[in-house]
């Protein structure tokens, strides 16, 4: 029978397949909400990361439901009546995603997504995601600050990434640039399953931000946590022997059919690569901000944001 340690891994790596097979024909909503961005930079950044996920999902199959809310969509009214819409059309044994892309504060009370108009705080949109009945629910908060959302947000069949582990984390994150290139690597789908599950979208991620401050040489800003087991005490990673991870492994948000991924395309993997350079460049940019002139950093982002709006025409034809 092997090893009580060989036995309790193994009973954790099958736990998350038996759920997914429970959920094999649930459908998937969808919401993806890329608030303010302040600077031209950023909002050109946070409606290009919607627009790739809102492709990605799209891309999932029938069974998906997608609700991409942008710029000056992405309000607090036009949230809650698309939530609202999901709340009457999904069942409990469905799956419900959100994504939310920009800039969080939070005051040591409250943490707040930063939106057009009135701000939406975390316990506000928790109470608009208790609405939604659906047994599995994600909440993937990217903004700055997102770790002090988590106890809000936290419930039982909810899982939440925060791309900061505290609501003191307040610049901004590149998590999300990784997260959503995690849906469209194949090398994030480590164990080759052919699908990228939450937990492996998380683990990505994490690793290729650190690496991206390694690179930098700078100190790490962010630093992202999970918590899926509605304790609202949010972890780093997946420890053995642990509960922590079952709820995100289970989790499937991308699933790679022949062809159906940039980076799978051969005509199209060069382009996903250029991408990711100018991403970066983009972000090397803004830490360097404050030793460059106010003409060579324009000029110098001026010339990658066109660059990258370029390879993202590319990429959707």
């Amino acid at each position: 029978m092997g090893s009580p340690v060989r036995r309790a891994r193994l009973a954790f790596l099958l736990a998350p397949l038996a759920l997914a097979c429970a959920h094999a024909r649930a459908d998937t909503y969808f919401l993806t909400v890329a608030g303010l961005g302040g600077e031209p930079d950023y909002e050109q950044r946070f409606r290009e990361l919607a627009a790739d996920l809102d492709r990605i999902w799209r891309g999932t199959g029938a069974a998906s439901h997608v609700y991409t809310l942008s710029g000056p969509a992405a309000t607090r009214a036009q949230i809650a009546s698309t939530m609202e819409t999901i709340a009457h059309a999904a069942h409990p044994q469905d799956d419900f995603v959100l994504v939310l892309i920009g800039h969080g504060s939070d005051d040591g009370v409250e943490y707040k997504v930063n939106l057009p108009g009135p701000d939406l705080s975390a316990r506000a949109l928790a109470a608009l995601c208790d609405r939604i009945h659906t047994d599995r629910q994600l909440i993937v908060n990217t903004t700055s600050a997102s770790g002090g959302s988590i106890a809000a947000l936290a419930r039982r069949g909810r899982a939440v990434i925060a791309a900061t582990k505290s609501g003191t984390e307040k610049n901004a994150t590149v998590f999300a640039r990784f997260f959503v290139d995690a849906l469209e690597d194949p090398t994030a789908d480590v164990d080759k399953s052919r699908t990228i599950t939450a937990l492996e979208a998380f683990e990505y991620a994490s690793a290729k931000t650190a690496a991206f401050y390694q690179s930098q040489q700078r100190l790490a800003t962010e630093h992202a946590v999970f918590e899926d087991r509605g304790r609202g005490t949010p972890v780093r990673a997946v420890a053995q022997d642990s509960e922590e991870g079952r709820l995100l492994a289970s989790l499937v948000l991308t699933r790679f059919a022949s062809g159906s991924s940039p980076a799978l395309d051969p005509a199209k993997r060069g382009l996903l690569v250029e991408k990711q350079q100018l991403e970066q460049r983009i972000d090397e940019l803004k830490y360097r901000r404050a030793a460059m002139s106010a003409e060579d950093y324009k000029r110098e982002l001026t010339a990658a944001l066109v660059a990258l709006a370029k390879v993202d025409e590319e990429l959707d034809r």
